[in-house]
């Protein structure tokens, strides 16, 4: 009797799950398409040539997205670190109860993995990143869309925070276009591409919040960044900022924020600035720095009708290095430099850049405050030790 039971219980089961099922399909036989919720008509703002307009601007929103799709990659870190056995590893009181397997352990060592962004500047393989998504590593992996490389640090820059990858690999890649950063202005579209927290090809827009801005990561004033509302967190760090052209005009490097991540203030490192580092660290493996052998004080409004200058801008030599470029060239203390061949010199922030970015060997014409006078000298600039 009771395997009987238990076959009538699995026949009506089963007639019950098919009449379930031809209850479904007629119910979807009997679906006409109407919607039961929302408006049936389209928008009134569809079609519209207000929205044409905006439309016309986000095509061109994809296809940037689409030119960088290869072009922006995703770097990946590794790094040994040591970690120091715990102090009661070495502590006699503590190993009388838990016994000598742990005396004598030494540092132990992890992996430590880091993630960053940054773009392909040649078609063999050159990448462009910051300084500290790779500082001190062992290995490195460059990703271009679905496929892994290993690349090598070529050259790194602490003061810029820029470095130089190279893909091991003989393929050829797709290198980004590079715009003018000089010719950016507050209000510009702002386009930033990265990985923040690890998420691929993420697309971010705003618009340039300011240029020029100085003095964000206690480095005296001597580099200048792009600021931007565009979203940056971590992990879009050596990533590119891009013009609605098409264009880098930025490495993105760091954001201002209380908590870690985005609060609508980021800095990019200007492009013009990182090319010359870049070709210096694929050139020398670092950057060389010029030196011309002067300290610089500061310069205050009542000094500057003292002796004579309508505006206190400048760089006013406070010493001079013996026996240095600048002192062969005629320079004394006192002297206010300002202007270097044909830019104006505002201040020790201008100088240092001026100097630094000039060839090892070059010449340069400088402008200086004396005596109430212009005067002019020329200093050969030497390499920084």
């Amino acid at each position: 009797m009771k395997p009987t039971l238990r076959r009538c219980a699995v026949l009506q089961i089963m007639l019950m799950a098919a009449a379930l099922t031809a209850l479904s399909i007629s119910n979807f036989a009997c679906y006409t398409g109407k919607a039961l919720f929302g408006e049936t008509a389209e928008s009134p703002l569809k079609g519209s040539a207000e929205n044409a307009r905006a439309w016309e601007i986000q095509k061109v929103f994809r296809q940037i997205n689409e030119l960088y799709h290869e072009r922006v990659v995703f770097i990946s870190t590794e790094q040994t670190v040591k970690i120091r056995a715990h102090p009661f590893f070495d502590d006699p009181f503590f190993n009388q109860f838990f016994g000598p397997q742990f005396r004598g352990q030494g540092p132990r060592t992890q992996k430590r993995r880091g993630l960053g962004s940054g773009f392909i500047i040649s078609k063999d393989g050159y990448v462009c990143t910051n300084q500290h998504v790779v500082k001190d590593v062992d290995k490195v992996t460059v990703k271009v869309n679905d496929k892994t490389y290993e690349a090598e640090v070529v050259g790194s820059d602490e003061r810029t925070d820029l470095a130089l990858l190279k893909i091991k690999s003989r393929e050829k890649f797709s290198p980004v276009f590079f715009g003018d950063s000089d010719k950016v202005s507050v209000g510009d579209w702002a386009i930033a591409i990265g990985n923040p927290f690890g998420l691929d090809k993420t697309f971010t827009v705003g618009v340039v919040s300011a240029t020029a801005r100085r003095d964000v990561d206690l480095m005296g004033g001597s580099q200048s960044h792009i600021q931007t509302d565009a979203s940056i967190n971590p992990g879009n760090s050596g990533g590119p900022l891009i013009n609605i052209d098409g264009e880098v005009i930025g490495i993105n490097r760091m954001i201002y924020s209380n908590s870690g991540g985005y609060m609508g203030i980021g800095f990019a490192i200007p492009i013009n600035q990182a090319k010359m580092v870049l070709d210096q660290l694929k050139t020398h493996k670092k950057v060389r720095r010029g030196f011309i052998g002067v300290q610089v004080v500061p310069f205050t409004e009542e000094y500057a009708k003292e002796i004579g200058l309508p505006k206190n801008e400048g760089a006013l030599v406070g010493a001079v290095v013996p026996n240095g470029p600048a002192e062969k060239a005629g320079m004394r203390v006192g002297d206010v430099i300002t202007k270097i061949n044909n830019t104006d010199i505002k201040g020790f922030p201008d100088l240092l850049q001026e100097v630094e970015k000039a060839s090892i060997g070059s010449t340069l014409k400088m402008l200086v405050w004396r005596d109430k006078a212009g005067l002019n000298l020329f200093v050969t600039v030497k390499e920084r030790e």
